[in-house]
């Protein structure tokens, strides 16, 4: 769908450019773009300066941008573990890396030698980039935090990009995922996948809104972010696919 590299771009940098000039040329959405020494350093940075940002991390700058990180913030941190190093006073990514390995292992088991690597900003994993298709959203933040009942517009806004976005795939998604941020940095997704997949923008954005009133947090709750998806791509001869969600 995108040409990726272009043997006149001599810069990680000059490509990430590119593939976001691309993006709002040819699908009229906003994206953000991370370039960093490795696959999971240039993950956190794409998420620096979302919506619609670029941010570099450059080898020598890799300790002052990586060690203040909440250790929440590494792949595969989730609550629990998160919660676990917490109790041990650990709170940062410079606090997990005064940990020896073998401490690591011995709380962590086979996931300790990870993040050991991962404090110190090492990821072997490979960038693969003509997988298939997973997922397909928009999102965007608000100006300022709204609650609920202001999103509507957005999420109809955010619909029809994702649905102009998914036209361009030959395999089919079925299942319609609602995304929001809450004032307090709380990711919360709701999904819904129907009987036949979505047919129409209009479907889409109906399904999307009715996930929005599965959300109830209350009145005064404030939200500063939404985004709208499709997932659990599939072939049009309805060969079975895994449901994902999208981050």
């Amino acid at each position: 769908m995108f040409r990726r590299t272009r043997p006149a771009l001599p810069t990680a940098t000059q490509v990430a450019r590119t593939i976001r000039e691309q993006i709002r040329s040819e699908l009229s959405l906003t994206a953000s773009a991370g370039v960093a020494p490795n696959k999971f350093l240039a993950k956190i940075a794409s998420d620096w300066k979302k919506p619609d940002g670029l941010f570099v991390i450059q080898p020598k700058e890799l300790d002052s941008f990586l060690l203040p990180l909440p250790v929440g913030r590494l792949p595969g941190v989730g609550k629990v573990t998160e919660e676990k190093l917490k109790k041990s006073d650990i709170q940062t990514v410079e606090d997990l890396r005064r940990l020896d390995l073998s401490a690591l292992e011995r709380n962590f088991g086979r996931y300790g030698v990870r993040l050991y690597e991962l404090a110190r900003g090492i990821d072997h994993s490979e960038v693969i980039p003509d997988r298939p298709t997973k997922s397909v959203s928009a999102e965007d933040t608000f100006e300022s935090d709204v609650p609920l009942t202001e999103t509507e517009s957005m999420i109809r806004r955010l619909a029809e990009n994702a649905w102009t976005a998914s036209r361009k795939e030959v395999r089919i998604a079925s299942t319609v995922v609602l995304k929001l941020k809450t004032s307090e940095f709380k990711i919360l997704t709701r999904s819904h996948t129907p009987s036949e997949p979505p047919s129409s923008c209009e479907e889409l954005t109906s399904i999307a809104l009715s996930l929005r009133d599965r959300i109830n947090l209350g009145p005064k709750q404030r939200f500063r972010l939404v985004g709208v998806g499709l997932s659990n791509f599939r072939d049009s001869d309805n060969a079975p696919a895994q449901p994902v969600l999208f981050e």
